[in-house]
């Protein structure tokens, strides 16, 4: 199966990213938690995006807050399919960020999530995934009738 790489745009992002792993573990698949920002560190964003598919990545979700380049600046460097978190941060709350990663230009996708939508991007990563791995696939078919009331 393959794994989720998780590359967040700061270390003030840990505490709301932590149910990106916690939803993947629940799941059984595996992931990796990397911080390198887009801007203050663009050789590492860069190489952590084109390294990852050989590595035994799938797919990247990616966090970020306030100007929020890091979903895009990933998506330039991989193939992979990219998930961008706009993380609540500055005097926007996170709007500015929201617009950053929705406003991607044509060839270069980025799924958005809500602001702070962390635990729907890992589901989308495993939605994604389980098109792949028919276990995966009935683990979340289970999870989503045990939504049902």
């Amino acid at each position: 199966m393959k794994k989720v790489r998780i590359i967040l745009g700061s270390k003030s992002d840990l505490q709301i990213c932590e149910p990106i792993q916690k939803t993947l573990n629940e799941f059984g698949v595996d992931s990796e938690l990397q911080i390198s920002s887009a801007h203050r560190n663009p050789e590492k964003t860069a190489k952590l995006a084109q390294e990852a598919e050989k590595e035994g990545f799938g797919i990247i979700i990616a966090c970020a807050g306030m100007a929020a380049h890091l979903p895009g600046v990933i998506a330039s460097h991989s193939s992979l399919p990219i998930i961008g978190v706009p993380i609540a941060a500055g005097p926007l709350s996170g709007k500015d960020a929201l617009y950053s990663i929705a406003q991607m230009p044509p060839g270069v996708p980025v799924a958005c999530m809500a602001i702070n939508g962390v635990k729907n991007a890992a589901l989308l990563a495993i939605q994604i995934l389980a098109l792949s791995d028919n276990e995966l696939a009935k683990r979340y078919k289970d999870y989503k009738e045990s939504l049902k009331v």
